[in-house]
């Protein structure tokens, strides 16, 4: 007769930290991707991409701790000269450049983005206004850095890198409150 061992399904769970750690990597590739969707505007040094979209959700999935550090790797890496900065470029001249403010802002946009959707309940309204927040804070760090950049007054900066992209931008966070409502109803996690 035959002996057949059953073989328990094990369910493998990781810490918590390892799990953020990981969504920090999937988050910085994301970016990096979303840097690829590269539309220049004749107007304007500032081109539209996807980042702003993929920096806000790893705000609200991630947290603010390990959203930020989503972006840092992603700016580690393109300090380093691997081309994942839009348009494909590397290396440290990008931060320099005119769109270098824009990728300071990223590094804190996840702790606004954060510390309002936690406070506030995770309410549909108060998502938006948690995501309008962070693109406030990459708004101001791109427009400072770009007025500096063009020497120009930030009215100016504000005309050549802020007004173009508001639309869009509107129009990605409808997008991420979306996906975030739709994964935590797949979840269950309110």
């Amino acid at each position: 007769m035959y002996n057949a061992k059953v073989i328990s399904k094990k369910k493998i769970e990781l810490a918590p930290s390892v799990t953020k750690l990981l969504g920090s990597f999937t988050f910085a590739l994301l970016i990096a991707i979303g840097a690829f969707v590269y539309i220049p505007l004749p107007f304007t040094p500032v081109p539209i991409t996807l980042q702003v979209m993929f920096v806000l959700l790893a705000g609200i999935m991630l947290g603010g701790a390990y959203g930020s550090l989503s972006v840092l790797i992603y700016v580690i890496v393109g300090i380093a000269g691997l081309p994942v900065f839009a348009g494909a470029a590397g290396g440290f001249a990008r931060i320099l450049g005119p769109t270098g403010g824009y990728i300071v802002g990223f590094l804190l946009a996840p702790f606004v983005v954060s510390s309002i959707e936690r406070k506030l309940k995770r309410r549909t309204l108060l998502l938006y206004l948690a995501m309008f927040a962070g693109l406030f804070v990459i708004y101001a760090f791109g427009m400072l850095h770009l007025s500096i950049f063009l020497k120009n007054n930030i009215l100016a900066a504000f005309r050549l890198g802020v007004l173009p992209f508001i639309t869009g931008d509107i129009v990605k966070i409808i997008f991420a409150v979306f996906f975030i409502q739709s994964v935590r109803r797949r979840f269950g996690i309110s």
